[in-house]
């Protein structure tokens, strides 16, 4: 059986040293290239893929002759004219699950990687079309091809027979083969951003004469801050740029060039980045505008530079970016248009916005906030913020990264990393879009419920602990606090003001945000009344009033930052008649470097002269605020993240007796009339593969058959209608509960198609379920994103759920922490633990449906929105008592490591 080409399995994928290249399948239409690929191999590297001589043309007719089922062949291609770098293919022998392998790779590229790619790439198309096993046999002195198999991260099961070592592995990648993926992935983009922060020389091309233009700023910026390497201006029409001879195009710059920042006009960049592949050059970075943020003339310029740019294994930053910088003291890169070189630092930041990005690094700057390095990665056509959450978390010069996101290329696979990275290094992130972000096509309780929001990129952040802030200000309010104190380890703040009303703002919102203002130890007390005034408050705030003098502000602070019970402090000062804000702030500084213990210390300054310079120094600096609000905020979430760093991490649950197959049958069949809703029976059948509670039921076609279901179940019973298109059952009276025998519920069923069909709708069958007793009802569902996955949500149910808008939301797949914080954060949840001597009903239970469903969603990308609606929950048991699902074809998931199409 032939298929068609399966284009999904194109990718562009990156290699070890960080440079990228293409892998497609096989086309029949490639037998010559294939046949020049195989001439090209060394005279050994093709003997160990052919056990001796070949006939060449054979061979290639051989590898050409795909039909995507018993034969499937994947290349690797480089340059314009796509030459073959490497090729990979099985052959099915009969109609077992298993199929011989084969791999070569051409001699310049072996070892950068590619044969464990293709090998995998292989390996998900093989499944996909049914194998299981791959077997190959390889001679012994192939000790490349054998380290390939043995670093693929597949259970490799080697065996020696005369004169081959015979090799098996499953076609189906293991956590651990994708847990080496993803090393190798985090391998290569430190690599390419290696190569863009510090680059051994940088071209600038467009270099202009004139400053106050981006082409004359890029070039002096570079110059001016001491780049340890040389910086080549390009510029045809100018022999020389600010003093530094000039050339017409990179190809005729006399050594080679690394990075090459490109300033011209958006219709000239594609020529240029011709002439940086023809150079050998590894990064661009595209400054110039007009590309995918004009409209479509601009999308199809940006495929073709990146066609181009991926062609030559050339990595991209932007373009519509403002550049990069590095301040480590060994390469003082500069490649932006910026006014002001950021001090040096450990803070790593990006921007997706350019002109923001310029504003940033000057706020920094006002701060004395020092950067390690800075991306503005622009339309993020290549280099993504990924790739630098994988950089920053490798670099040793970097403690805390910033990132400024307005999209998401890939946010799963941004939860990832960042939960990765975020438990050594905090990442905090502005994340605008808090308005509506378009309004999906649902039709189900949880699609308007997560309709015009971000709820799921709060809860991505959660999960993956990024500190999320709401504007700059609060960025930088929050990286002033973690990147010149020690993490706050607990919730409890200790506050210490001259001033009353300051102090109970402060204390306001700090239990605002979750912090804990308790009344101070009796010893602290007393060692506070030693030299404060009786007038003074010693509770918590303490109030020291405003004759307390600098010395009066670093004993309070040793005495309150002592203490055990106390885990931040801040403090607070208003400038009075007799002291001066200098002198307090030196004390509070040189408290700071005294402390016996890790305790943050943030100050609040009320003057209109602003920070004082003695809060800084050396070896300890203080972070200030203008108000105290602003400082409890910050505290607070980096509380909240100081938590998350603490906790262990948590694993996704398997569940024995699921029947994913069954479930994946009942999906199959469904599609098979397109896109829709499942069936009473599908929905209860889907739901007992995952072992997901629901109240018994049976369905019937005519009045007379639902009143003989209902005795048959016992009373009693509810009824409800099933019709195309009906939603809100209540609201077209199409549910009615506790009915007992067939007579009542004979002529219920009457009356209820009657309201329906009044209501707009056709009933088709009903219903007819055992009561369940009373309990507290929530809501349990699903949605698909396109970009996120399954946003899984649970709320308060029943038919007031939009109303009350009750809802905690996560992306599968679910931990069992992540369900217990969903349904412990909503403000609901008193109801479960027996409000107002109402009985107490199982919260655990309802979390094992919502790891349930999220398994589910999880195993079968296919459910585009599923309602649970009411689960009722009891004293001891959750059970659904009524549920909608529909299914909808998946997109082919994108081959492994593959980066974004052009």
């Amino acid at each position: 059986m032939s298929r068609p080409y399966p284009g999904h399995r194109e990718a562009d994928v990156v290699l070890r040293d960080g440079s990228t290249i293409r892998v497609r399948p096989v086309r029949p239409g490639d037998e010559e290239a294939l046949a020049r690929f195989l001439e090209g191999l060394s005279e050994q590297s093709r003997w160990l893929r052919f056990f001796g001589s070949v006939d060449v043309a054979r061979a290639a007719a051989w590898a050409a002759g795909v039909d995507y089922d018993r034969r499937y062949g994947l290349v690797a291609t480089t340059g314009d004219d796509g030459a073959i770098a490497g090729h990979v293919a099985y052959q099915r022998a009969d109609e077992t699950d298993r199929a011989e392998v084969a791999l070569a790779i051409a001699d310049s590229m072996q070892g950068r990687g590619l044969g464990t790619i293709l090998l995998a790439h292989l390996a998900q198309a093989a499944e996909g079309a049914g194998v299981s096993v791959f077997v190959a046999d390889v001679l012994p002195q192939n000790h490349r091809m054998i380290e390939v198999f043995r670093e693929s991260g597949f259970p490799v099961a080697m065996r020696t027979e005369p004169g081959v070592i015979h090799v098996e592995l499953p076609t189906s990648l293991s956590p651990a083969a994708l847990e080496r993926f993803e090393g190798r992935e985090r391998t290569a983009a430190v690599a390419a951003m290696r190569t863009f922060l510090a680059p051994r020389s940088v071209a600038v091309v467009g270099a202009s004469r004139t400053r106050g233009t981006i082409g004359g700023e890029v070039f002096h910026n570079l110059v001016a801050t001491g780049f340890e390497g040389p910086v080549y201006p390009v510029n045809p029409k100018a022999e020389v740029v600010q003093s530094v001879v000039a050339y017409p195009s990179v190809r005729d710059c006399p050594g080679p060039v690394d990075v090459a920042v490109v300033v011209v006009p958006a219709p000239a960049v594609v020529d240029v980045a011709r002439d940086c592949a023809a150079k050998g050059v590894r990064g661009l970075v595209v400054i110039s505008a007009g590309f995918a943020e004009t409209g479509d003339a601009g999308r199809a310029r940006q495929r073709e530079l990146m066609s181009v740019c991926r062609a030559a294994g050339m990595r991209v930053i932007g373009p519509n970016c403002m550049g990069i910088v590095n301040t480590s003291p060994g390469v003082r890169l500069d490649a932006t248009f910026a006014p002001v070189f950021p001090p040096h630092g450990r803070v790593g930041f990006s921007s997706q916005s350019g002109a923001l990005g310029l504003a940033i690094i000057d706020y920094a700057h006002q701060l004395g906030l020092g950067i390690s390095s800075f991306a503005s990665v622009g339309n993020k056509a290549d280099v993504s913020g990924n790739d630098l959450l994988q950089y920053w978390e490798a670099d040793d010069d970097t403690d805390l990264i910033l990132l400024y996101l307005e999209s998401f290329g890939n946010p799963r696979k941004f939860a990832r990393i960042a939960r990765r990275v975020g438990k050594t290094k905090p990442v905090v992130a502005v994340k605008s879009g808090r308005s509506a972000a378009g309004a999906r096509a649902t039709s189900s309780h949880t699609g308007a419920l997560l309709a015009a929001s971000d709820v799921t990129v709060d809860a991505l952040f959660a999960q993956a602990g990024v500190i999320r802030t709401d504007t700059l200000q609060e960025l930088f309010d929050v990286a002033s606090l973690l990147a010149n104190q020690p993490p706050p380890t607990g919730r409890r703040v200790a506050i210490v003001t001259n001033a009353g009303g300051p102090g109970i703002l402060c204390a306001d919102a700090c239990e605002a945000g979750g912090l804990e203002v308790a009344p101070l130890a009796d010893d602290v007390r007393v060692r506070l009344h030693e030299f404060l005034p009786p007038e003074a408050s010693t509770v918590n705030p303490v109030d020291m009033i405003a004759s307390a003098s600098g010395d009066d502000y670093r004993r309070a602070i040793d005495a309150v930052a002592a203490s055990d019970d106390v885990d931040a402090v801040i403090v607070i000062f208003i400038p009075p008649l007799v002291t001066r804000a200098e002198d307090v702030a030196r004390s509070i500084r040189d408290a700071a470097r005294g402390l016996t213990r890790r305790v943050p210390v943030l100050s609040v300054f009320m003057s209109a002269r602003g920070v004082p310079a003695e809060l800084r120094d050396d070896d300890v600096r203080i972070p200030s605020y203008a108000f105290p609000e602003e400082a409890a905020g910050a505290l607070a979430r980096a509380v909240r993240y100081g938590t998350w760093r603490l906790e262990p991490e948590a694993e996704v649950p398997s569940f024995d007796g699921v029947r994913c197959d069954e479930a994946a049958s009942v999906i199959a069949h469904a599609l098979r009339d397109g896109p829709r809703w499942l069936t009473p029976e599908e929905v209860a059948r889907l739901l007992s593969c995952y072992g997901i509670p629901f109240a018994r039921w049976t369905t019937a076609t005519t009045p007379e058959d639902a009143g003989r279901a209902a005795d048959d179940l016992g009373a009693p019973v509810a009824l409800k209608a099933v019709a195309p298109g009906l939603v809100h059952k209540t609201e077209a009276g199409a549910v009615r509960l506790s009915l007992r025998g067939a007579d009542d519920v004979t002529a219920e069923a009457r009356a209820m198609a009657a309201r329906v069909r009044d209501a707009g709708h056709e009933v088709e069958s009903f219903v007819v379920q055992e009561m369940v007793e009373q309990g507290v009802e929530m809501l349990v569902g699903v949605v698909h994103d396109q970009s996120f996955g399954p946003v899984v949500a649970c709320g308060a149910g029943g038919v007031a759920v939009e109303l009350l808008k009750d809802v905690q939301v996560r992306i599968a797949p679910l931990t069992a922490r992540d369900a217990r914080e969903m349904v412990r954060g909503l403000a609901t949840y008193p109801l479960l633990e027996g409000y107002r001597g109402a009985p107490r009903v199982d919260a655990a239970a309802v979390e094992n449906v919502l790891l349930r469903v999220g398994a589910l969603v999880e195993d079968h990308p296919e459910v585009a929105e599923m309602d649970c609606n009411p689960v009722m929950v009891l004293p001891d048991a959750a059970v659904v008592v009524d549920a909608r699902v529909r299914v909808e074809a998946a997109a082919p998931g994108p081959p492994l490591s593959a980066r974004t199409p052009p």
